[in-house]
């Protein structure tokens, strides 16, 4: 008589399950334009394309996230004493969506985005799961949209694949393409 294998068991606590409770109720917010009103808060967003550009196609529309990114307590980072939530998420979409309207080939009413308050706990693991399971391309292959400006300290740096494909932030005009955009659309093409 052989042993019966154990099946494995379901831990409800273990990250993975938690994270995709946290994902599962950011899906299930509703789409809307990225420039949402004001809120309170911080925790995890998913933004989406809608427009017409060709080499987006394979993604476009409410379902398959272009980026996902998080918004955290301020100072957390760094290790310092965090600070009230105030409108940390919020402020996160409006950068993007001033980046967005800095592009000389996007429109900011080519995108949608979804949004989930979160106990700060959360967010991080949260965001990660994200990543892995959407693999969004301006999280992985087209890097740098959330990027800041690095400051004139770091001038030798390379303009990040966003900027190169997406042209107009005025800080990533100040540093040096690596590639070109045809390069970057045809590693996207082949991902």
């Amino acid at each position: 008589m052989t042993k019966a294998a154990m099946p494995q068991q379901y831990d409800p606590l273990d990250y993975d399950n938690l994270a995709q409770n946290v994902v599962r109720a950011l899906m299930e917010q509703p789409c809307q334009s990225l420039a949402p009103a004001p809120f309170e808060g911080v925790g995890v967003y998913a933004l989406y394309y809608v427009g017409s550009l060709d080499y987006y196609k394979p993604i476009m529309g409410e379902d398959i996230p272009i980026y996902v990114g998080s918004a955290v307590l301020a100072g957390r980072r760094k290790g310092g004493k965090e600070t009230t939530a105030r409108r940390t998420l919020y402020n996160r979409l409006v950068q993007h969506a001033k980046s967005v309207q800095q592009a000389e080939n996007l429109h900011l009413e080519e995108f949608r985005c979804r949004y989930l308050v979160v106990v700060p706990v959360w967010i991080e693991l949260a965001e990660r799961f994200l990543i892995e399971h959407y693999r969004p391309v301006w999280n992985t292959v087209i890097d740098g949209f959330g990027n800041h400006d690095p400051g004139a300290g770091r001038k030798d740096m390379k303009r990040p694949r966003w900027d190169i494909l997406h042209p107009g932030r005025g800080w990533a005009k100040r540093l040096k393409p690596a590639e070109t955009a045809a390069k970057i659309i045809a590693a996207l093409k082949s991902s």
